[in-house]
C-alpha cells in the first residue's frame, strides 16, 4: 500500500492564509468587537430576536476565531517537533509529528470547506424556483424530478422547506415550483444550482421507447428580510386570485386563496398558495417578489460592471449547468467544474454535496483570478 504523503508545515500555512483571507477574517475581527459589546448591552434582552441572532453570531464568530487560533499553534508545535525527532533522530517523534501533520491537515479541509462560503448572501435563506423547460411532458416530469431532488438534498442538510408554489402539468409532472428554504447558509448550498438542468433518457411517456432530451431551469435568489431600496408601485402590478392545486396545505381545491402577482415593468411573475388565506398568500408573493427584483437589480449591476471591464456577463437562465444522462451511458456532469458523477440514481435522490463542493471551490478559484 502506498504511504500517505505527509503535508509540510509550510504548505499547512499557505492553506491557512488563503482560508483566513476567504473566511474574511480581518472584517470578522472588528464585527466580532462590536458583537462583544452589543452582547454586554444591558437591553440587550428587550427584543429576544434580535439577542437571539446577536448571541448566536457571536458564538459563531468566537468559535471560528478559536479554530484557526488552535490550528496555527498546532502547526507551529508540529514543526518544532518534527525538527527535534529529525535533530535527535527519534523514529517515534518524528511518526508522532507526522501524524499531527495529517490531523491539522485533516482540520484544515474543514475549515476550507467554511472559507467557500465568502458570497455577501451566502448565509442567508433562499428561494429557489423550478421550471419545465422545452420537451414538453418529459420536462415536465423532470422538473418535478429535480424538485424532488431538491428535497431530499435539503432534508439531508437539516434544512426548513416550505412549498410556496405548485403547478402541476396536464399529463405529469409540474410547470412549476417555487420553495422557501431555511437554514444556515441556504442560499449559499443553492446558490450554484441556479441554471438550466438537461437530462437524457428513454421516455417512458413515448411508446415507441426512444430516446429523449428535456430541459428545465433552476433559479435561485436570497430570502432578505428588509430590502429598503425596493419600492413597489400598486399600479405596477396585476394580482390574480386562482384555486390552489397541487402540493399545497390543507385549503387546497377548496377556496380561491391562492395569489398570481405580476409586475408589469418587467414581467416577473410570483405566485403562492401555502398560506391558509388570500392575505396570507399575497403577503408571502409580495415578500418573494421584492426578493426577484433585489435579484433583478444585482444582476444589472454586475452586467453594467462586465461591460465596463470588456468581459461578457453569463445570464441566469438559459444556460446549461449540468447534465444528466441516463441513456445510452449513465453519467451526471456539471459543465463547469467537469465533475462527474456515474450514480445518476443516487444524484436524484439527493446526493449533491460532490455538485455544491465543486462548484464552491470552482466559485473560489474563479475569484482568486480575479
Amino acid at each position: 500500500m502506498a504511504e500517505l504523503t505527509v503535508p509540510t508545515a509550510e504548505s499547512l500555512r499557505e492553506r491557512l492564509a488563503a482560508a483566513r483571507k476567504f473566511l474574511d477574517l480581518e472584517h470578522k475581527e472588528v464585527e466580532l468587537q462590536d458583537l462583544r459589546a452589543q452582547a454586554a448591552s444591558p437591553g440587550l434582552w428587550d427584543d429576544p430576536d434580535t439577542a437571539r441572532q446577536v448571541t448566536q453570531k457571536l458564538a459563531n464568530y468566537e468559535d471560528l476565531f478559536e479554530r484557526v487560533n488552535a490550528l496555527e499553534q498546532a502547526i507551529e508545535d508540529a514543526e518544532v517537533l518534527a525538527e527535534l525527532a529529525a535533530e535527535a533522530g527519534d523514529e517515534d517523534s518524528r511518526a508522532e509529528a507526522e501524524e499531527e501533520f495529517r490531523r491539522v491537515s485533516a482540520e484544515l479541509d474543514r475549515l476550507e470547506l467554511e472559507s467557500l462560503f465568502f458570497g455577501e448572501y451566502d448565509e442567508e435563506n433562499a428561494i429557489l424556483s423550478v421550471h419545465a423547460g422545452s420537451g414538453g411532458v418529459d420536462a415536465q416530469d423532470w422538473a418535478e424530478m429535480l424538485v424532488r431532488m431538491y428535497q431530499r438534498f435539503l432534508a439531508d442538510q437539516g434544512m426548513d422547506v416550505t412549498v410556496e408554489e405548485w403547478t402541476e402539468g396536464e399529463e405529469a409532472g409540474i410547470k412549476s415550483a417555487t420553495l422557501t428554504v431555511r437554514g444556515h447558509r441556504a442560499y449559499g448550498l443553492l446558490e450554484g444550482e441556479r441554471g438550466v438542468h438537461r437530462l437524457v433518457r428513454i421516455s417512458p411517456f413515448d411508446s415507441n421507447a426512444r430516446r429523449h432530451t428535456s430541459f428545465a431551469a433552476v433559479d435561485v435568489i436570497p430570502e432578505l428580510e428588509n430590502d429598503t431600496e425596493i419600492e413597489i408601485r400598486d399600479e405596477d402590478l396585476r394580482i390574480d386570485t386562482y384555486r390552489a392545486q397541487g402540493a399545497g396545505g390543507q385549503h387546497v381545491n377548496k377556496t380561491d386563496s391562492a395569489v398570481r402577482i405580476t409586475h408589469l415593468p418587467t414581467g416577473i411573475v410570483v405566485q403562492c398558495q401555502n398560506e391558509r388565506s388570500q392575505l396570507q398568500n399575497k403577503n408571502r408573493a409580495m415578500a418573494i417578489l421584492k426578493a426577484r427584483l433585489a435579484e433583478l437589480a444585482r444582476q444589472e449591476h454586475q452586467q453594467h460592471i462586465d461591460s465596463i471591464r470588456g468581459e461578457q456577463g453569463e445570464a441566469a437562465w438559459g444556460r446549461q449547468i449540468r447534465s444528466y444522462v441516463l441513456q445510452p451511458y449513465q453519467m451526471v456532469k456539471d459543465l463547469r467544474t467537469d465533475l462527474e458523477v456515474g450514480n445518476v440514481q443516487a444524484v436524484l435522490d439527493g446526493e449533491l454535496m460532490p455538485f455544491v463542493e465543486a462548484y464552491l471551490r470552482w466559485r473560489r478559484a474563479t475569484a482568486e483570478q480575479n
